[in-house]
């Protein structure tokens, strides 16, 4: 996985999918398609996207309640993509927590800048929220360049995904500290996530396939049983 936006396309008609996937993948994006909702939630879980396009009129659920399902737990942008135009089904959409509307058909030139608007919303949103981190930590072999948003292990890059990135970030930054799940998981997904720390698990687990030696025995981040996560301390 690289270190482009991860976009989950969640639609049951799979021209449009596979159509819409192209076209992100032809623009510097990453892409997964989920053909139904058991599916495009399963993989917002596990995958935590940095971006969520929706088809409402999926075979086995009302899209809607994807949007409620992951208001529960997270903040990541969700871009509604619908044949449906009534006035009453936008604001639905949009109260319960969709960041935009787009109806079908739809332009790829919209669609595109629709996307980079609710991302780079995000940008922002991050921004507020802490100060930016400037410069590189080290530790051992590993390496963590703020400012080109990577992570290095003996001189090769990671490929870490976004979201990946960001948590390896927060706990170099508080290195030699303790950080517990519930902070990791507010800062990385937002105040409204939910306690339980499944997707930092996975994340985690994915982290240390990529960065560590031994996962088994780990090197750069450890894990404080039943309280956090632990960045060895950086050296000068």
């Amino acid at each position: 996985m690289s270190n482009k936006y991860l976009i989950v396309i969640v639609e049951d008609e799979y021209n449009i999918s596979s159509f819409v996937s192209a076209v992100l993948q032809a623009n510097g994006f990453d892409t997964m398609v989920a053909h139904n909702g058991a599916e495009a939630i399963i993989l917002i879980t596990s995958h935590c996207p940095d971006l969520v396009l929706l088809d409402l009129g999926l075979p086995d659920m009302d899209g809607q309640g994807i949007i409620e399902n992951v208001r529960g737990w997270s903040n990541v942008p969700i871009i509604v993509v619908s044949a449906r135009t009534r006035e009453r089904d936008k604001v639905k959409a949009l109260e319960s927590g969709a960041d935009d509307y787009i109806t079908k058909p739809f332009g790829t030139s919209e669609l595109l800048a629709r996307i980079r608007t609710a991302l780079r919303h995000v940008q922002l949103r991050e921004g507020e929220q802490a100060q930016r981190q400037t410069g590189v930590f080290h530790t051992g072999d590993l390496e963590v360049d703020y400012d080109k948003r990577r992570v290095y292990v003996n001189g090769e890059d990671a490929h870490l995904t976004q979201n990946e990135y960001k948590i390896v970030a927060l706990l170099s930054k508080y290195s030699g500290r303790v950080l517990t799940y519930d902070s990791i998981i507010k800062h990385i997904w937002g105040p409204n996530a939910k306690q339980g720390n499944q997707i930092l698990r996975v994340n985690m687990a994915n982290i240390r396939r990529k960065i560590e030696p031994s996962t088994a025995e780990p090197r750069y981040i450890m894990t404080e049983m039943g309280v956090g996560y632990r960045m060895a301390e950086g050296e000068d």
